[in-house]
């Protein structure tokens, strides 16, 4: 007769984030971190960060190219997510922000377009909140695409290549030094980003 001690346990499902992990560090990783990136920025729900992480530890050579794609894929799905919005919000864009709980920060975002702008969108993009949330956000307040794209370009591409150098420049010791310094690297990363990008604009 079988005791309980001879039973093994069920093995545990992988999330839908560690079978992507996994996947990234195999010879597709690239091409998965475009997908995920341009998905992730209007309306997918896994970030493109630990994707990003598992290509740069898997080939530590392309770093930098791994930062380039995640950049590019992220800017172009967030033009869709700006185009759910400005054209598409009442049949798609209200279904995702809702979907997510996001109707209050959504709401909020709004609120701040007309203070601050492009601004709003760098400082937004290098924190860990759905970009989703900004492209989706941007459309509907018709916010001069011009304006959106270069924003993207900057807090998107500065983002990722923070990521990236640290998990080059670290390993993997470099997700404890993110989620135990958290705060203040992204406090210093968003001044460093409009820092540096208030400095071009006004020269």
């Amino acid at each position: 007769m079988a005791t309980s001690s001879d039973v093994s346990p069920a093995p545990k499902k992988k999330s839908l984030l560690e079978k992507a992990v996994a996947l990234a560090s195999g010879p597709h990783g690239l091409w998965l971190l475009a997908v995920v990136s341009f998905a992730e920025a209007s309306f997918f729900p896994i970030p493109p960060d630990p994707i990003l992480a598992a290509v740069v530890l898997a080939r530590r050579d392309r770093v930098w190219t791994a930062a380039v794609v995640c950049t590019v894929a992220s800017v172009l799905g967030g033009l869709f997510g700006y185009a759910i919005g400005y054209g598409l919000y009442e049949v798609a864009g209200k279904a995702v922000i809702e979907f997510y709980h996001l109707q209050e920060a959504f709401h909020s975002f709004q609120e701040r377009f007309a203070e601050w702008g492009g601004w709003i969108i760098i400082a937004k993009g290098f924190t860990p909140i759905p970009f989703k949330l900004v492209t989706i956000a941007s459309g509907v307040a018709e916010l001069d695409l011009g304006v959106f794209t270069l924003s993207s370009i900057v807090t998107r591409g500065a983002r990722f290549l923070l990521v990236a150098w640290l998990f080059h420049a670290f390993g993997p010791q470099a997700k404890a030094i993110i989620s135990r310094y958290r705060v203040q690297v992204l406090i210093v990363g968003t001044l460093v980003v409009l820092g540096g990008f208030a400095a071009f604009a006004f020269m």
